[in-house]
């Protein structure tokens, strides 16, 4: 069993010992009711950072008696992938196995990703401490939360898991039970889907979109209070285990739609979404108004109106409660901001609005241009400056107030181009410039490092390297970048002299070039076999002066030289012994000629004197085989009869043997 860590003090430990157990992904929001007269400092995160938080790592593994045991060590600062400050604004996207925002759907501005989607047994934890104030008799914490479950197969003690942790500090650090427990998939209860997203590894998800439940903390007036949140991979290493969780808190006892306008046409008070059952009853719980999640007054009642909703959480999830609202049209009241005016450059998206309360209406006029004008948030690209109205309006249409925004447009040619080539050699009057449009100010960059070189709009390549700029436009607030190009800058290999060559008389001899290039030309083509590869044979009488032009792809030129001097030697050789066993080596039978221009006849005959082969040239010779048949290992007899350079007859007779 492998231990990330020691076990030293101080360090958080806990066991469970669960019936089920399940990887997951967990969303966790949490809404305080009945009570700070003062909330405490960034419990929501709206400060944008996670100032007043306890941050935790540790590890899990699987404890005596097969029980699971999470060690968390408390740490100075979040560790980047493990504890993340996330923005509600733009937006993080969608759970990926789920589809559901990440982003609790609240309003709230920031939340939290709490570990990460790797394994290794690791765990990870945060906490807050507050206390309860002494007039507060009446006080819970309800969280919001989508969860998504890998399921590993494991034992469930060994699967990942999340644990919620309430306790009260000031009597002897004893932990709340009716508000401490482990979340647990339970695809009996409803709402639980199969993710259609493949796990690492085909392991089967299943996730459950927002829900809520409750910490019932009446009667703890005056006590101090830790909640604690805590994640951890399986024991076994393989699956991972992280939430997303999100404090939200007014500090007042108003749900959303507690408040209305007093042009509203009615009312809905929405009680936390997720619970098993919803019972709305009036202030002294004598009648039930109803049992949806939502309750709806039409038309609205009298300013300061009570109703309750008791909240039912699924079995082991939570305490039951009652929140009690005061319908109030006092103090609702809202204000249209469309932010400031912007400039959209290159039809660039640019996000309207700032932050704004839910369950207001938001409509954007005119439409031209918007992704989505019934969003508080939506995102401009209008083609020409255009003024938005922005109205913001009650649930019920009360309330209503408008601002105007002005969206500018300003259109940058940001095209880089070339003129010339890509791969061109150092030299050539037709290589490569670069140009742009003018800008108010330009920067060049080669392998993303600037050139120093200041509002230039052309740019002449001496060197290889990738190459592009960027564009300052004055009236935009980003710096447009160009596309790229990658040149190649080639330098010429300087020309060489050969080594002398000695060449007999009309006898071939393999001539060779460096291989700078593909393209060569031999110059002139006299007595060569072909003039444009790198190994042609020279075979004449006349000495040869030759060049050799060799041109790469760039452009880039090399001349070498080449001289082969030829002297005369008349000679006739046959070898004693050939072995045409097909292994390229010695395979034929051929007599090598020094000085000659012509055979007569070359025949070849067995001891028997019967004739094998005959040939009126030097090559390629005899391959052992007669009429399709391989010959055996013999004696044979050769004759050659030839004429050489000055047209004298020569003739030769003698023996070699064949070996197979």
């Amino acid at each position: 069993m492998l231990k990330l860590m020691p076990k030293p003090g101080p360090f958080y430990h806990s066991t469970f010992n669960w019936k089920s157990g399940w990887s997951f992904f967990f969303l966790f929001q949490l809404i305080s009711l009945n009570i700070f007269a003062q909330c405490p400092a960034n419990l929501d995160f709206e400060d944008g950072s996670m100032d007043g938080w306890t941050f935790y790592t540790g590890y899990t593994e699987l404890g005596p008696g097969g029980t699971n045991e999470i060690f968390l060590i408390p740490i100075s600062h979040p560790v980047v992938d493990r504890h993340t400050l996330l923005t509600a604004n733009p937006g993080d996207g969608v759970d990926r196995y789920g589809g559901f925002p990440v982003n609790c759907p609240n309003g709230s501005g920031h939340s939290i990703k709490l570990g990460n989607s790797f394994g290794g047994a690791l765990a990870e934890g945060m906490s807050y401490q507050f206390t309860i104030p002494i007039t507060a008799n009446k006080f819970s914490l309800i969280y919001n939360y989508a969860v998504v479950f890998q399921d590993p197969g494991h034992s469930v003690d060994a699967q990942p898991r999340m644990e919620v942790e309430v306790m009260n500090i000031t009597d002897d650090s004893s932990i709340i039970s009716c508000s401490s427990f482990s979340f647990v998939a339970d695809n009996s209860l409803p709402g639980f889907r199969v993710s259609t997203f493949p796990a690492p590894g085909a392991t089967p998800v299943l996730y459950r979109d927002w829900s809520s439940n409750t910490i019932n903390l009446d009667g703890f007036e005056g006590k101090t209070i830790r909640f604690f949140v805590k994640t951890a991979d399986c024991t076994e290493q393989a699956h991972f285990g992280y939430a997303y969780f999100d404090v939200q808190t007014g500090c007042s006892s108003t749900l959303d739609g507690a408040l209305f306008c007093k042009d509203d046409t009615a009312v809905n008070v929405k009680a936390p979404i997720g619970y098993q059952q919803y019972r709305w009853f009036n202030n002294n719980l004598t009648q039930i108004l109803g049992t949806n999640q939502e309750l709806h007054i039409a038309p609205p009642p009298p300013s300061g109106t009570i109703v309750a909703v008791e909240v039912t959480p699924f079995p082991g999830y939570g305490c039951k409660d009652t929140i009690y609202q005061k319908l109030d049209t006092t103090s609702l009241s809202t204000r249209a901001d469309a932010g400031p005016d912007q400039t959209s450059c290159n039809q660039a998206p640019v996000i309207l609005g700032t932050s704004a309360t839910a369950g207001w209406n938001h409509s954007w006029n005119p439409t031209t241009g918007l992704n989505n004008p019934n969003i508080p948030n939506p995102v401009a690209s209008p083609t020409r400056p255009t003024d938005y109205i922005l109205t913001v309006s009650s649930g019920q249409g009360g309330c209503v107030s408008k601002d105007t925004v002005r969206i500018n447009t300003q259109n940058v040619n940001d095209t880089l181009t070339l003129n010339g080539k890509l791969l061109y050699c150092s030299g050539d009057p037709g290589g490569a410039v670069l140009s742009v449009s003018p800008a108010d100010s330009i920067q060049w960059f080669k392998d993303n490092q600037p050139l120093g070189i200041a509002d230039q709009t052309q740019l002449i390549i001496q060197q290889s390297g990738t190459y592009r700029a960027l564009l300052f436009d004055d009236d935009c607030p980003l710096p447009f970048p160009t596309n790229n190009y990658t040149v190649q800058v080639d330098f010429p290999t300087a020309g060489i002299r050969y080594p002398e060559i000695e060449a007999a008389f009309n006898f071939p001899v393999q001539l060779e070039s460096r291989t700078i290039s593909n393209d060569i030309t031999w110059s002139p083509a006299t007595s060569l076999d072909d003039a444009h590869i790198s190994r042609p044979y020279f075979r004449g009488l006349d000495p040869q002066l030759y060049t050799i032009r060799m041109v790469t792809p760039s452009g880039c030129e090399t001349v070498d030289t080449q001289y082969v001097k030829t002297y005369k030697k008349i000679a006739i050789y046959v070898p004693t012994m050939f072995t045409p066993n097909g292994d390229g080596r010695n395979d034929f039978l051929r007599p090598l000629l020094l000085g000659f221009k012509k055979v007569n006849y070359f025949r070849i005959f067995n001891r028997w004197g019967k004739l094998l082969f005959e040939s009126q040239n030097d090559i390629p010779g005899w391959n052992g085989i007669l009429q399709d048949a391989e010959q055996g290992p013999q004696s044979l007899v050769w004759v050659i009869e030839a004429v050489d350079i000055d047209g004298k007859t020569h003739f030769r007779r003698g023996t070699t043997v064949l070996m197979r």
